[in-house]
């Protein structure tokens, strides 16, 4: 094991699970417009795409074509803000995780494409975020994953080589994003994965089925550095 070393982490279904939130702020808009609702376990695979995705699922593709996108997707995430951690909580096992992290000096971030501000308001409900080494949110820099930039930009603030990084998400953009910088790429099949994705495509490094089996996983992995 080396100190050296260091995981990031995807934040919306990869460490915890927003999607009630995501998906009430969704429903609260397609209301107001006279939409029907979106059902949880629709919400739950759409969450990892954002207020873009679960709108657009929640109009229709063609009708979704026709809106003021830009508003409606303030309009949820104004909602969003007001009503931030009603029902969001960690993935099981994924507090001991970060608790297994910290006993071994291990550092940590959280890189995500959700706003930094709704991030860092997010994470301030999760004491065990205190720890955090780095946030790089959707809107930190220009870019976002899958591009390079927002994992170049959190290794660089931590001062760890790629190489020595893992990198977990739940998303194809995760895995695109941790392998286009020479990451180690873990896919976390616990999170917002639907029936419609080619997981076997993405081309992660590991893949982890339980969020219970994270901690050993990352071991292991700190194992064969």
């Amino acid at each position: 094991m080396t100190k050296q070393a260091a995981v990031l982490f995807d934040l919306d279904g990869t460490l915890l699970d927003t999607a009630p939130d995501l998906g009430a702020a969704a429903n609260y808009v397609l209301a107001k417009h006279q939409r029907a609702p979106l059902g949880m376990a629709q919400a739950r695979q759409l969450s990892s795409h954002g207020a873009i995705g679960l709108l657009k699922a929640g109009f229709g593709e063609t009708d979704w074509a026709n809106q003021a996108q830009t508003e409606l997707r303030q309009q949820l995430l104004d909602y969003y803000q007001q009503h931030i951690c009603e029902g969001t909580d960690f993935f099981s096992g994924i507090r001991q995780a970060l608790q297994w992290l910290n006993q071994h000096s291990i550092a940590w971030g959280v890189i995500t494409n959700k706003p930094e501000g709704l991030s860092k308001q997010l994470l301030a409900h999760f004491p065990e975020f205190e720890q955090c080494a780095v946030l790089v949110g959707g809107d930190t820099i220009a870019q976002r994953k899958p591009d390079p930039e927002p994992m170049l930009l959190a290794c660089d603030t931590i001062k760890v080589d790629p190489l020595h990084c893992l990198y977990v998400g739940d998303a194809e953009r995760d895995i695109a994003a941790g392998n286009n910088t020479n990451m180690t790429t873990l896919l976390a099949l616990w999170g917002y994965i639907s029936e419609q994705d080619n997981i076997e495509l993405w081309a992660a490094d590991l893949h982890c089925e339980k969020s219970e089996q994270l901690e050993q996983t990352i071991s292991d992995w700190l194992s064969e550095l």
